[in-house]
C-alpha cells in the first residue's frame, strides 16, 4: 500500500469521525430502541450485523497477509484480538439477538458500516503488520486492557439480552455489572478494549480506531442515558452514561 493511500484513508477516519459525532449529538442513529421512519429501506438485523462486522475481519486479514503477516509476538497478539473480537461479531454475536418481530436496521446505516470496517480494517491489518518484536512494559498493559474491554463488553451485552423472557418486547432497567454505574457498559467496554489495543500497537492508525470510535459511541450513549432517564422515573439518579463517574 503507498504511504498516499495509508495518509488518505487515515485522514478519511478522522473526517468521519468528527463527522460522526457532531451529527450524533443533534440526531440519534435510528435503530434499536431509536428506530424511526423516513430513513429509508431496512434489513433484517441478523443479516445486517453480519454485512456490516465482515469486512473488518476479512478486510484486515487480507491487508495482515498482504503486508507478510505478523512479524513478532506483539503482532501475531494483536492480529489475535482482532480476529477474535470481528469473529465474534460476525459469525457469533448475530445469532446470540433476539430480533423483535419486523425489526430492522437501516440499510443506509448498514453502508456507512461497511465503508468505514473496510478502511479500518485494511489499515489496521497493514499497522499491526509493520509491528516487529514483543511486547514491552506499556503493550502488555495494553494487551491486558483489551482483553478486559472485550470481557466487559460480552458480559455486558449478555445481561441486556436476559432482560426479557422469551416472546416479551418491552423495555426494563438493566442492572447487574457495570450497570450499576452507566446506562452502556458494553459501549464502555469497546472503548477499554480499543484504546488497550491502541496502546499495544502504537500506530497511529489504532489511534485513529479509538478515536472513532468514542467519537461515535459517546454521543449513542449519551442519547440512550437520556431515553433512559425520560422513560422510567426512578432511574439510578447516580448513573452515568458511559464513563463511571465521569460522564
Amino acid at each position: 500500500m503507498s504511504p498516499e493511500l495509508i495518509a488518505v484513508g487515515f485522514f478519511t477516519i478522522l473526517v468521519t469521525g468528527w463527522m460522526s459525532a457532531l451529527s450524533l449529538l443533534f440526531i440519534s442513529a435510528p435503530y434499536g430502541r431509536h428506530d424511526r421512519p423516513g430513513y429509508g429501506p431496512s434489513v433484517p438485523q441478523r443479516l445486517a450485523w453480519v454485512l456490516m462486522e465482515a469486512p473488518s475481519l476479512l478486510c484486515f486479514c487480507g491487508a495482515l497477509v498482504a503486508a507478510g503477516g505478523p512479524r513478532g509476538a506483539l503482532g501475531w497478539s494483536l492480529a489475535a484480538l482482532w480476529i477474535v473480537h470481528y469473529g465474534h461479531r460476525t459469525l457469533v454475536y448475530p445469532w446470540l439477538i433476539r430480533p423483535r418481530p419486523g425489526a430492522g436496521m437501516k440499510a443506509l446505516l448498514v453502508l456507512m458500516a461497511v465503508f468505514f470496517n473496510v478502511l479500518n480494517g485494511v489499515l489496521n491489518g497493514h499497522g499491526v503488520a509493520s509491528i516487529e518484536g514483543g511486547p514491552g512494559g506499556l503493550a502488555w498493559a495494553g494487551l491486558a486492557l483489551a482483553v478486559l474491554g472485550f470481557g466487559v463488553n460480552l458480559h455486558s451485552d449478555a445481561i441486556l439480552r436476559g432482560l426479557r423472557p422469551p416472546g416479551a418486547t418491552g423495555y426494563v432497567i438493566p442492572t447487574g455489572g457495570l450497570y450499576r454505574w452507566v446506562s452502556c457498559p458494553n459501549y464502555f467496554g469497546e472503548l477499554l478494549e480499543w484504546t488497550g489495543f491502541a496502546l499495544a500497537a502504537g500506530t497511529p492508525f489504532a489511534w485513529g480506531f479509538v478515536f472513532f470510535t468514542a467519537a461515535n459511541l459517546i454521543p449513542r450513549a449519551l442519547t440512550t442515558h437520556g431515553w433512559y432517564r425520560e422513560r422510567f422515573p426512578d432511574y439510578p439518579v447516580n448513573r452515568r452514561a458511559v464513563l463511571p463517574g465521569i460522564l
